[in-house]
């Protein structure tokens, strides 16, 4: 049996949405190293892929690319994968929440809380 955990954590704006990616993984890698054994990643974001990668063809974000680079060395088996929004609304409902949320928000756990809202389907 599986748990899969999801986490959600309004983090500050950043230069650019790629920015802000990397910055999520970043949080998302150092929070599964504290709390689980969990090697496997999912994103909507094609780009963060192809970052993680190449890194050498997005000089803009060596900076943080590095760090995610360190934090992979902590991992056996890392993996990222592409999972289209669609395919994952429970991630997309926890990252809107957690945009539009006005207090300091960080949440890791297998389900969602019941102080946040539901995707409609969910």
């Amino acid at each position: 049996m599986y748990c899969y955990f999801m986490g959600s954590r309004n983090l500050l704006r950043r230069e650019t949405s790629l920015h802000s990616e990397l910055e999520a993984l970043k949080w998302a890698m150092e929070s599964m190293l504290q709390h689980s054994t969990c090697q496997r990643f999912g994103t909507d974001c094609k780009d963060m892929i192809a970052m993680i990668e190449q890194p050498q063809d997005w000089p803009n974000f060596s900076t943080e690319l590095e760090i995610i680079q360190t934090l992979r060395l902590c991992f056996s088996d890392f993996k990222i994968s592409y999972i289209p929004r669609t395919q994952n609304e429970i991630a997309d409902s926890l990252a809107r929440n957690a945009r539009s949320f006005h207090r300091y928000l960080c949440f890791i756990g297998c389900s969602i809380p019941v102080w946040l809202p539901r995707p409609p389907q969910v």
